[in-house]
């Protein structure tokens, strides 16, 4: 059961069969547990969030369609998902929004990477995104930054930045558009 793909593991969770849940537990719990730790700084929260995402392997009715990306990006997806959900709570908690500028790409787990090969691949990623960052203003990564990291909503950052939220909208769009750009064109140079 092993050497079964991602997907076909999913279809096998869906029959509700445990085996196929630890094995894609075992792939991926590092790669979630990175993610998560990355965003939240907190190893308890962190670990919460892995049995959550786990959980909702489980329990969810949505599929995971190959034709639509790859399974480890779409397991990203929900851990970002339910790491925003864990921030926006805690922030409901806190009194104040805490602004911090990003450390670059240094933050960008490793410790996923099964193979030399996924781990060259993922270097050359994290070259790319750095070359494609040096585009960008301070204002433009901390945008960045606060929303796909620290899970602000667009209204948040609109209160945060004291600005028309199709002002914030209009930057973090921009602000893609370059990366996209760049990212774009150093893949086309490689």
């Amino acid at each position: 059961m092993r050497n079964l793909s991602d997907y076909e593991l999913m279809r096998l969770i869906k029959g509700k069969q445990h085996k196929a849940l630890a094995i894609l537990y075992d792939r991926y719990a590092s790669l979630v547990y990175s993610f998560a730790m990355k965003a939240l700084k907190d190893e308890q929260a962190a670990r919460d969030i892995v049995q959550s995402v786990f959980l909702r392997l489980w329990t969810t009715e949505s599929d995971y369609n190959p034709d639509k990306g790859r399974f480890s990006s779409w397991l990203i997806t929900i851990t970002r998902n339910l790491t925003i959900d864990w921030q926006r709570k805690e922030r409901r908690g806190n009194i104040g929004l805490v602004a911090l500028l990003p450390e670059e790409l240094e933050r960008i787990p490793d410790e996923f990477a099964p193979s030399p090969e996924d781990s060259a691949v993922r270097d050359s990623q994290k070259e790319r995104i750095r070359a494609a960052y040096r585009h960008l203003t301070k204002q433009q990564i901390m945008l960045l930054e606060h929303f796909y990291w620290q899970g602000f909503s667009l209204s948040e950052l609109a209160a945060l930045y004291n600005q028309p939220l199709g002002t914030v909208k209009n930057r973090l769009h921009q602000a893609l558009k370059i990366l996209r750009r760049h990212l774009l064109a150093e893949g086309e140079g490689m």
